[in-house]
């Protein structure tokens, strides 16, 4: 890429395609697949399609970066890196999740801790603009104020077509420690003091109020045998078994997918038989989205709840909290929402790193990724959101911020302050003047 650009989309590749004839609807993009949690009530939008962009173009192993298109999955983009020895410096949990969704939204994971988020690790970005303009972004050009805003505009602000990312180096194995913790208190404080250690990576899950666990991992060169949790072992119930363990990298990378953490327990993936009915191609995150997404649309779980007298609220959510307030934030989760278990993943932005405008955790803090995933159930009628809106005041109370991809409940002036608005505005105005795109409040909040 070169230092600054912009140039016409006019050549082969992104087109709309318009929906009932509405062309002054606003533009969306046309994919097959989405990570995103949160019912949307769309009106017709323009949807482009950018489906051409999947190809990672290059491993610059000397540099350490990568050059990878919007639409490439990290699975395809793990695939073309580890033949090189290397690897996305953060790769999220779930194999279908898009290298540009991951940077318009929130990526995390197990090198999180020193790496930060999946957008701390971009150098570029080649923006397609709502104008239909192409711009390279990126720290030190005139669109450096693109590059620092785009992470957390959830394609409000244009749609990334190609990136440079950093990689670290890989070994061809991971070896884990879990170790077991029955205080928050003492099991936050080892979170703490692993992020100041050597190791690679960093993350945990709280089972209940008396039983958490710290997963570290170091690459290793070599290893007699490697786990493998892609078929009949379930990989966070090794958690309380092994205290260590050996993965392929591959393996660790992609260690939550088979069950999409603990989730495929909502889909009986996890009964032995059924196991073996899915077979092992359909254990992954591809086969339960598309499940969820069904039951979504047809609202079998809704129906079954209601039949039993039961009212069910999905609460699907990750936050980010500073770490002294982690312990007293689990403490709320188990007392007031009581979903479990928890994953837990540390998070450090490079203190030398300016703040990203529209995910401003201050740069060389601490902090922890809370996430949680499943129905919680209410003899009672209660308002649309309830708990989801519990969490959110609370996170907000505690000074978190949580990710967009899912449900969000917050007032217009609390989200206004809570994610820059004011810069948001400024950067609208500059990139989609004509208001091509839905505001990130409209999208997010308003499930545009």
């Amino acid at each position: 890429m070169g230092a600054e650009t912009r140039t016409s989309a006019a050549a082969p590749g992104p087109h709309a395609q318009s929906e009932s004839g509405q062309s002054q609807a606003p533009l969306g993009l046309a994919k097959r697949t989405s990570n995103l949690f949160r019912d949307r009530t769309e009106g017709a939008k323009r949807r482009l399609d950018l489906s051409d962009f999947t190809h990672v173009n290059g491993v610059d192993t000397e540099a350490g970066t990568v050059d990878v298109e919007g639409l490439t999955t990290y699975e395809a983009l793990v695939d073309a890196t580890l033949p090189h020895g290397v690897m996305p410096a953060v790769v999220p949990q779930l194999k279908t999740i898009t290298v540009g969704g991951a940077v318009a939204g929130v990526g995390i994971e197990a090198t999180s801790f020193r790496h930060g988020l999946v957008h701390d690790t971009v150098t570029s970005i080649d923006v397609l603009l709502p104008d239909g303009d192409i711009v390279t972004c990126a720290p030190d050009n005139d669109y450096r104020d693109l590059f620092y805003g785009f992470p957390n505009s959830y394609g409000t602000l244009g749609y990334a077509l190609r990136l440079v990312m950093r990689t670290i180096p890989v070994k061809p194995f991971v070896r884990v420690t879990h170790d077991r913790y029955s205080s928050p208190r003492a099991f936050f404080d080892a979170v703490a003091s692993a992020c100041d250690g050597d190791v690679d990576f960093v993350d945990g899950v709280v089972f209940d109020g008396n039983t958490m666990v710290l997963s570290t991992g170091r690459f290793t060169a070599s290893a007699e045998a490697a786990s493998d949790y892609t078929y009949e072992q379930i990989y966070y119930r090794s958690l309380l078994a092994k205290p260590r363990d050996v993965l392929t990298a591959k393996g660790y990378i992609w260690r939550w997918d088979t069950d999409w953490f603990w989730c495929s327990r909502n889909l009986g993936a996890q009964h032995p038989l059924l196991r073996r009915l899915y077979g092992r191609s359909r254990l992954n995150s591809r086969t339960y989205t598309g499940l969820m997404r069904w039951n979504s649309r047809w609202g079998l779980t809704r129906r079954l709840a209601r039949w039993r007298g039961l009212h069910p609220e999905s609460v699907i959510q990750d936050v980010d909290l500073p770490i002294e307030e982690a312990p007293a934030f689990l403490d709320f989760l188990l007392r007031e929402i009581g979903v479990l278990p928890i994953w837990i993943c540390p998070i450090r932005v490079p203190a030398s790193q300016p703040s990203f405008t529209l995910y401003p955790v201050r740069p060389g803090r601490l902090y922890v990724n809370f996430g949680f995933w499943d129905v919680v159930y209410s003899r009672q009628a209660l308002p649309a959101g309830h708990y989801n809106r519990l969490i959110e005041l609370e996170v907000m109370r505690r000074g978190g911020i949580k990710s967009l991809y899912s449900d969000s409940y917050f007032s217009r002036e609390e989200f206004d302050g809570a994610y820059n608005m004011a810069a948001y505005e400024a950067l609208k105005r500059r990139y989609d003047p004509n208001g091509r795109m839905l505001g990130v409040y409209e999208k997010c909040v308003g499930k545009g």
